[in-house]
């Protein structure tokens, strides 16, 4: 018996059955996870430093908040939160992949980071916190690779506290025609090269540049905040479009 529509998601460009697609993108990141902060830094020149600086500086975060960074990976974002919210406050660092999130753990503790901060292994289409819990939630370069985003939005709202915010930084569609083609050159040629060379694994920097084209875009995206319940959502375009930080506050 054929799948239907509601039994299938996209891998990138593949069609896969719904309950293929979590296991699919784990094991993207089990094998990216030991070269993943280098990578980041490799494809995006540097670049994803300054948009998760701006991701910080827009969120408002202040001493004694609780912050939750979901799809935190290797905890770029867990850092800066924990040092502004101190020792009064609280960050959770979640994160679907273990390896991910092992990766992260260490790197935090390396650096100093301890007393208020927690890492919880957890799906963010089913997210294990009471209602109305955090002022702060940030999802960055992590809502692309979830099965059902919806879910995941409406689960993002109700943790959040009454007028806590969210904050979603992903890929997102380049404004300019020319920036657009140039953009497309370089993830689907010079990224899964890059990926060969640093990682040995070209095949999973092909599916990010497949995973960014199947994401919805700015608008797109902003319908859907609004849909789950987010009010005030507005979006910046970052690097022409490239990437785009979305804002929304729970009503």
């Amino acid at each position: 018996m054929p799948m239907s529509d509601k039994d299938t998601t996209h891998f990138g460009y593949q069609t896969v059955a719904t309950g293929e697609k979590q296991k699919k993108v784990a094991d993207v990141f089990h094998s990216v996870a030991a070269k993943y902060d280098l990578m980041n830094d490799l494809m995006s020149f540097g670049v994803h430093r300054l948009w998760k600086k701006y991701t910080i500086e827009l969120s408002g975060v202040r001493a004694g908040q609780r912050v939750l960074d979901i799809a935190g990976g290797t905890g770029d974002l867990s850092y800066d939160f924990a040092r502004r919210v101190g020792p009064e406050g609280q960050v959770i660092l979640a994160d679907i992949n273990d390896s991910m999130l092992k990766v992260g753990r260490d790197r935090l503790a390396d650096r100093g980071i301890a007393g208020n901060l927690e890492t919880v292994q957890a799906n963010a289409e089913s997210l294990p916190f009471p209602d109305n819990h955090f002022d702060v939630i940030t999802i960055a370069f992590g809502l692309r690779n979830v099965t059902h985003k919806e879910k995941a939005l409406s689960e993002m709202n109700r943790v959040l506290k009454p007028g806590g915010r969210l904050l979603v930084l992903e890929f997102s569609k380049p404004r300019n025609d020319l920036l657009s083609r140039a953009y497309d050159v370089y993830s689907f040629k010079a990224l899964p090269l890059m990926g060969r060379m640093v990682t040995g694994d070209p095949d999973s920097y092909r599916y990010l540049a497949e995973s960014i084209r199947m994401h919805p875009d700015q608008d797109t995206l902003k319908a859907m905040m609004e849909d789950a319940g987010l009010a005030q959502v507005r979006y910046h375009n970052l690097t022409g479009g490239v990437v785009a930080l979305h804002r929304g506050v729970k009503a």
